[in-house]
């Protein structure tokens, strides 16, 4: 053991043999940075500290490069956090810009691809829904949309979720008659469908409405979606008094039922605060070492809901840091409002207002309100943070206890931090998937879910490579004893799983990745439980325990047999809070085994022998579908029949016909 001549208190202080390496892993680093701050310009940009394996630590931007970079140098200066970054790292790379707004920027942008493990994590980041009123066709839809607004048209929200947009939809289907068909059906109808007997939809496809007529309804939504005001409902109750005065009760009763709908809509969305308008209001609470944060939407005066976010982070970072991190990164790919309220005040507020701002392409507030109309929403905000946090902690150690007990129940040293669940879906063989979820101290991890195309035919040695989903058949010899034909289940399973974990191997022999499972959960009996066993040993992998759950006697759920490699199966009580445990695990396996083999099988009806031909996409195919009624019809269609459909050229035309043709 060395001495450290240098403690404290005066005496000497031994120090470890983990701790000396340490140090000499922290000095490694600090010279690998003090290399880099020689050709280290004094210009805005982001820096990237990277391991030995290219892995991506950290990503910082700054206004000038060589002062922050250089505070890594000195470690007494750092928290233990960045200690530990800094001897890991083994180089960097760096991207100069031309202001530290666009540092700002591109440090969220690379945050959210790179994943660093020492920044403040995004996660669960997904896009919102919005309503779309089209704008590029005569008589427009009324649809839910996801994604990236490149359609033309006029987009209202975001909403918090899908389920608050399709109950908006409905009440204004109902208040507008707007449709919400496809073009193709739209195009191809000759009588009104079952949403104009249902008053949802007013048949503008039959010219039960003339164009005009429809066209002031789409105006009328607009204007209701972007301000929502009174007046469309004051004027329609003027119409319904006309209406009724002059004794047409049937058309004021329509009214009426409209007027109700746009009600019906006030109701959902009213939940709104004085003083807000068009803003995003966003509050963090924070509560040992976890943090939530709370997103309110509001738009137009109305509240469209709200969305709680846990944002992965170092226990001991401040509320204030990590409030600052996740405006970066939420607003990475999405538009601020007009105002954003905060509540707290966060770091570099000039400067992140500027990037919004940007973003926006419009002046974005950002403000943290003390008093008055604007901390009111802000607090109603924190206090769902708080609750929130609050029922994921109180989850979070339900789950704890019962992977503990788990842990306990099958001899494991320690809880498993990753269970993989299989299981595999097919008709007789026919559209045969299999499946794989994931469940960790938080739940079901679904960004880790893997479907597996089962693609294994011909010989008995024959299997499917170590690749995800889309693989080609292909020869492992000595890694299978089967192939998976006919519906054989046995042969299936020992499918997936070599191509599962040859994979890791391939890409992770090492585990640094935290991909590995501590334990296998198969959806089935011993025989199933004996093939997990056999690929883990085939393949060299010894220390991840396979436990099999099958349903008991008269397939009745609370009877399940538990089994594991080379012991005697085993039940648990009815009524134990393990048991119900691994029945959720299970079927959670089985309902995503299903609706991939469903979305599969669905996929393979609908394919067309028009897909195989290259050069012909969802624009053409559409046309020739229209054109000739079917696919048989394009096949039996002559060259000059193919080249007057519009969009087929005559080269196009040729190669259609040469496909159908070929052989005859």
């Amino acid at each position: 053991m060395k001495i450290n001549p240098k403690a404290k208190d005066g005496t000497a202080r031994k120090t470890t043999p983990e701790g000396a390496a340490a140090q000499t892993g922290l000095a490694r680093g600090i010279k690998v940075i003090r290399d880099c701050l020689a050709t280290l310009p004094g210009a805005p940009g982001v820096y990237r500290m990277l391991n030995a394996r290219g892995d991506v630590l950290y990503v910082g931007k700054a206004g000038r490069l060589n002062r922050r970079v250089a505070a890594y140098t000195i470690p007494s200066k750092l928290p233990i956090r960045l200690q530990r970054m800094v001897a890991e790292t083994e180089s960097m790379e760096i991207v100069t810009t031309h202001t530290e707004v666009e540092a700002l920027l591109l440090e969220s942008n690379f945050i959210k691809k790179m994943r660093p493990r020492y920044n403040v994590l995004l996660r669960d980041d997904k896009t919102f829904p919005h309503i779309l009123i089209t704008g590029d066709q005569d008589y427009p839809q009324v649809i839910k949309h996801r994604g990236a607004q490149k359609r033309p048209g006029h987009y209202f929200g975001p909403f918090a979720s899908a389920g608050a947009v399709n109950r908006t939809l409905s009440a204004l289907q109902r208040a507008f008659l707007l449709r919400n068909c496809s073009d193709s059906v739209f195009n191809n109808r000759r009588r009104p469908c079952l949403q104009y007997h249902i008053k949802r939809c007013s048949a503008p496809c039959v010219n039960r409405i003339s164009l005009r007529d429809y066209q002031g309804l789409v105006d009328e939504a607009r204007e209701f979606l972007a301000d929502g005001s009174r007046a469309i409902q004051d004027k329609l109750v003027g119409q319904m008094q006309h209406e009724s005065d002059n004794l047409k009760f049937e058309a004021a009763a329509r009214i009426r039922d409209r007027i109700h709908a746009l009600t019906q809509v006030q109701a959902h969305q009213d939940i709104n605060l004085a003083g807000v308008e068009d803003a995003d209001v966003i509050a963090l609470h924070q509560d040992r070492g976890q943090s939530c944060v709370q997103v309110f939407f509001f738009r137009s005066g109305r509240n469209y809901g709200n969305r709680a976010y846990f944002p992965s982070h170092d226990r001991n970072h401040e509320p204030a840091d990590v409030l600052a991190a996740f405006i970066g990164q939420f607003y990475d790919d999405k538009p601020p409002p007009r105002t954003v309220l905060l509540s707290h005040d966060i770091p570099e507020r000039e400067l992140i207002t500027a990037a919004l701002s940007q973003r926006a392409d419009r002046k974005v507030q950002v403000l943290t309100p003390k008093r008055g109309v604007k901390l009111k929403p802000v607090e109603h905000a924190l206090t769902n943070a708080r609750d929130a946090l609050g029922r994921r902690q109180a989850e979070s150690a339900s789950q704890r206890r019962l992977l503990d007990a788990l842990a306990e129940r099958l001899d494991m040293e320690t809880p498993p931090t990753r269970i993989e669940i299989y299981d595999n879906s097919h008709i007789q063989g026919s559209y045969a998937v299999g499946a794989m979820v994931v469940s960790g101290p938080d739940g079901f991890v679904k960004a880790a879910y893997r479907k597996f195309n089962i693609k294994t035919v011909g010989p008995p040695d024959t299997v499917g490579p170590p690749d995800d989903d889309n693989s080609q058949p292909d020869t492992s010899p000595g890694l299978t004893k089967g192939g998976a034909n006919g519906g054989d289940d046995y042969a299936m399973m020992r499918e997936v799983l070599t191509r599962r974990f040859m994979r890791a191997l391939k890409e992770d022999p090492d585990r640094t990745a935290e991909t590995w499972p501590d334990l296998i959960l198969i959806d089935g009996g011993p025989g199933q439980t004996a093939i997990a066993h056999d690929v883990l040993s085939e393949l060299g992998i010894d220390d991840i325990a396979v436990l099999g759950v099958a349903k008991g006697p008269d397939r009745d759920a609370g009877r399940e047999h538990l089994y594991r490699p080379g012991r005697q199966a085993f039940t648990l009580p009815m009524r134990d809070p393990l048991l119900y445990f691994i029945q959720r695990l299970r079927d959670e396996a089985h309902r995503f085994a299903i609706s991939t083999h469903r979305a599969r099988r669905s996929r393979a009806i609908a394919a067309s022998p028009l897909d195989e031909i290259a050069g012909i996409g969802a624009k053409r195919k559409k046309a020739l579908l229209l054109h000739f009624g079917s696919a048989r019809g394009v096949a039996g269609a002559g060259l000059s029949d193919l080249a007057a459909v519009e969009g087929i050229s005559k080269t196009v035309a040729e190669k259609i016909y040469g496909h159908f043709h070929t052989g005859r």
